[in-house]
């Protein structure tokens, strides 16, 4: 007969089961497996068979319950013998799991002390088979409970034990699925955390190690009021400092920038103290405050009497239903015991608002080096391309690029910060996403914030609803609220506001309300987006609100409002004496004119599945074919002026087809620039601007001797070459985290960038074609087709394009500027005869290759394809001026570096209403 009690008990006679009905039978059969071969007393029997008081024949039941078991057993019972103050069971090894078990135990640490560990794991794995869940599952007493309990942790320590095998053994993907799910089984219990964030680390999975840790560290502190142990913590550090270089955001430079002009990272050995990255926390904090402050300010949230927002949880089964308003949604969020809130709405309820409101509120009541939470909009996340964590860490650099200064906050600050568990993410809009990607984000989601982390998102209800049907997932440890429509009298007081005392403009309004609630006046004013646009449009005495009583349809009645947005926001009317222009709506700007050039903007984020209209990604607003064609034209055309005056039309014919090919053909395939958010920075570059200024010297020597230039011009070349690549360090990552990027800054900053690296190329390429025209030997190598072409020339010539493409946009780059290079650096042709020639030949080369240049940065390509945009009557000359004056209106919002429009609705409306140009 063989007993099984590492899991439910279960007696097996032959292969049939054994059925004990009684209880008590069980309890009684239970507590003598426990002591296997052991006298077990009658007292402790009888703890065994009664939970509460036990009654005074308690002596006399217990004897009776083990004769009913004798006889249940059959032959075995008799294997149940009275021994003094007791009973005890005499079984064999092989009878009874629990001896089994630890008999393959015993025989594991036996052949793992002989390193064995491949026979050891399969001995212990054959050990943890025979458990089928907790010992005497459902079977537990007071006194059954304790020494079951030994059992599980002698299974517990087991799997500790095969994981700790398994890891030296390089099974890490074995330990990451088996300890997963213990660790979800004992979410408290520190060596099995230990070892599973050793195997996520292993494989690389840096930010699931800290999603773990910091999950173990919530639970230890709600549940015991500990920290993780010395070892944890030590492991945690460790997988930070590992995670640095396999888990950066971004890369500060992109594909196609400029090596010369990327700044060169820290050296370990200058790495700051602990307390740089400190600073970098607090400072973070300062930045977010001032930027959400001072947007909040410009949407004038905190003005005199604002809509009321009003919420309601969906409630739990046993806990109390939460209800507030704006003013106590950060102090319920502080209350929750898994800070995680989903907030849900209709289109214009105000999800945004109460985002923005909730991380400003957050921000001021935080304490000293508590998490800071941090705004971000969805709508630029793909999670099919990037971790969560990953994209996190970039938005943070994006939006701070002095955290990415290695000298003033360690290595990758931004990165860290997200991984320690430094930050809050605050995420608005995942219905913002493209359809397709909601799954995939709320999946991902659920699977990097399931383990503690502090989260807050916000959606629309129906995009929310249909994603968790879709995907089956939900934010499980996440409170749901939903924001309540705006009452019939919380409208009308809001919009009734500014007239004066006996006013009734807006009585008729209030009468359709009060008698058809739910129909199209009553439906479109219940969120607080409709009712702030009614005002907008009709809050002026001499406009009547009566007109939107003529509406018979809720959607054509939206429509009106949209529309009437911005005739009303761009109304001319007198400005004030003593009006600061900075922070002033301009006058310049008309109704009509911002409707086209916004409706064109709107149309370009629509077809791009976007909401942040980024300056530097304006380009995607024209084809593609035709904006290579406008870089390969510019291009051409320099290079034409410099083959014309060279040699005649033929030369200039094929230096324009080369290199106005090869800007095609890179602009057409390569990766477009991202900005490199640097800023002019001269302290501590001495040293960068010495070696930068060798480099640049060697180069300049190799081409003077390469075309047997004069020693005096070979060494003019070298000092000019080593300057244009030494003032390039003086670019440099921001060193102030506290100042939050904004859309001006970043192209600010860039455009100065892209202005020196263009200039330094115009002269260094100009003075070079110019001295080679006008004082080359004329020393021929490898002459073919009559003397007009030199293959080494060629050559020489194919490896600076390639370089040079290489260093402007990589691979597609190096190829199409190699090819340019070969063919127009092997033509041969007479030196110059007039003085002035080579200057004005120089210039007209250095300007195409400087040209060449500036359109691989990002200020360079926004520049000519604003140009194209602006000539063709899409958007204005100044549009930058233009983005900031619709901020300033509340037409646009500003999110960091990118703008956005004030809501989803007014973007989708202009896309919509505008005509295509």
């Amino acid at each position: 007969m063989r007993f099984r009690i590492l899991g439910t008990l279960e007696v097996r006679a032959y292969g049939d089961r054994v059925v004990l009905a009684s209880p008590r039978q069980q309890r009684a059969l239970a507590v003598l497996l426990l002591s296997p071969n052991s006298v077990v007393p009658v007292e402790r029997m009888i703890d065994a068979l009664w939970e509460d008081e036990p009654p005074t024949t308690a002596v006399k039941q217990v004897r009776n319950s083990v004769s009913a078991l004798r006889g249940r057993l059959g032959d075995t019972g008799a294997l149940i013998v009275t021994d003094g103050p007791g009973y005890r069971l005499q079984i064999d090894a092989d009878d009874l799991d629990s001896l089994r078990f630890r008999r393959h135990v015993a025989a594991a640490r036996a052949l793992a002390g002989q390193v064995k560990l491949v026979d050891a794991v399969e001995e212990i794995r054959g050990a943890l088979a025979l458990w089928r869940g907790p010992a005497l599952d459902g079977l537990r007493t007071t006194t059954l409970a304790g020494r079951a309990a030994l059992l599980d942790e002698q299974r517990a320590d087991a799997v500790e034990l095969c994981a700790q095998w398994q890891l030296r053994l390089g099974e890490t993907d074995e330990v990451v699925r088996e300890l997963t799910a213990f660790c979800g089984e004992h979410p408290v219990r520190e060596p099995s955390h230990l070892l599973l964030m050793r195997a996520l680390a292993e494989e690389g999975r840096y930010a699931e190690a800290s999603t773990l840790f910091h999950g173990l560290r919530r639970r230890l502190a709600d549940e015991l009021g500990v920290d993780p142990n010395l070892d944890l913590r030590r492991l945690h550090e460790q997988i930070l400092a590992d995670a640095t270089p396999a888990a950066a955001p971004v890369d500060s430079t992109p594909a196609n920038a400029a090596v010369a002009t990327t700044p060169d990272p820290e050296p370990d050995r200058e790495s700051p103290p602990d307390h740089h990255f400190g600073r970098a926390v607090a400072e973070l904090a300062e930045a977010v405050t001032w930027q959400w402050r001072a947007e909040a300010e410009l949407r004038s949230l905190h003005r005199p009497q604002p809509i009321a927002l009003r919420w309601s949880a969906l409630a739990r089964p046993g806990e109390p239903a939460l209800r507030g308003d704006l003013d106590d949604i950060a102090e319920t969020y502080a209350e929750l015991p898994s800070r995680q809130l989903v907030v849900l709405g209709d289109p214009g309820s105000g999800k945004s608002v109460l985002a923005l409101v909730l991380t400003l509120e957050l921000l001021r009541s935080r304490a000293p080096g508590a998490p800071v939470p941090v705004l971000l909009s969805l709508a630029s996340w793909d999670p099919g391309r990037e971790h969560l964590d990953r994209w996190l860490a970039r938005r943070l650099a994006d939006n701070h690029p002095a955290l990415l200064n290695a000298r003033e906050y360690g290595p990758d600050a931004p990165t860290r910060l997200v991984l320690g568990g430094h930050v809050v993410p605050v995420l608005d809009g995942l219905d913002e996403m493209p359809a397709d990607l909601r799954v995939a984000a709320l999946d991902a989601l659920d699977q990097t914030m399931a383990v503690g982390r502090s989260l807050v998102l916000t959606c629309r209800s129906a995009e929310y609803e249909q994603v968790t049907r879709e995907s089956g997932t939900v934010l499980g440890s996440a409170t749901v609220v939903r924001l309540e429509p705006v009452s019939r009298q919380e409208a009308i007081t809001y919009l009734s506001a500014r007239d004066s005392a006996g006013s009734d403009r807006w009585h008729p309004v209030a009468e359709r309300l009060r008698r058809d609630p739910d129909g199209p006046l009553g439906r479109v004013l219940r969120t607080p987006l409709m009712v702030d646009l009614a005002r907008i449009g009709y809050g002026r005495p001499g406009e009547d609100p009566g007109e939107l009583l003529a509406a018979d349809d809720a959607a054509a009645l939206e429509a009106q409002l949209l529309d009437s947005f911005l005739p009303h926001a761009y109304a001319q009317v007198p400005q004030p004496p003593g009006r600061n222009p900075k922070t002033s709506p301009s006058g310049r700007y008309t109704a009509d004119q911002a409707n086209r050039w916004l409706g064109f903007l709107a149309r370009h984020l629509e077809r791009a599945r976007s909401r942040d209209l980024a300056w530097w990604q304006l380009h995607r607003a024209v084809p593609a074919g035709t904006r290579a064609a406008l870089v390969g034209v510019l291009i051409a055309l320099l290079f034409l002026a410099t083959g014309r005056l060279s040699d005649g039309p033929e030369l200039a014919a094929i230096y324009a087809l080369s290199f106005g090919g090869a800007g095609y053909l890179t602009h057409r395939f390569g990766r477009p620039p991202e900005p490199l958010r640097t800023e002019l920075r001269f302290v501590g570059a001495a040293g960068k601007f010495a070696g930068r200024f060798a480099v640049g010297a060697v180069v300049g020597v190799a081409l003077g001797l390469g075309w047997s230039l004069a020693p005096g011009l070979v060494v003019l070349l070298a000092l000019v070459f080593g300057v244009v690549f030494g003032v390039h360090v003086w670019l440099a990552k921001p060193v102030d985290a506290s100042r939050v990027s904004s859309p001006a800054t970043i192209l600010r900053n860039e455009r100065t960038g892209a202005i020196a690296l263009s200039v330094s190329f115009l002269v260094s390429a100009g003075l070079f074609d110019g001295i080679a025209f006008a004082f080359t030997a004329q020393t021929r190598f490898l002459p073919v087709l009559g003397g007009r072409f030199d293959l080494a020339l060629a050559v020489a010539g194919g490896l600076a394009g390639a370089l040079f493409g290489f260093f402007m946009a990589r691979g597609v780059g190096a190829l199409c500027y190699g090819v340019a290079g070969a063919i127009a650096g092997g033509q041969v042709f007479p030196p110059a005869t007039d003085p002035v020639l080579p200057f004005v030949v120089g210039l007209c080369f250095g300007g195409g290759i400087g040209l060449a240049v500036l359109v691989t940065r990002a200020w360079g390509n926004y520049f000519v394809h604003h140009l194209w945009l602006a000539a063709t009557g899409r958007l204005p000359w100044r549009l930058m001026h233009f983005l900031d004056d619709a901020h300033r209106r509340g037409v646009l919002r500003q999110a960091g570096g990118v703008y956005q429009f004030r809501h989803a609705r007014v973007q989708e409306r202009l896309a919509q209403a505008s005509p295509d140009r």
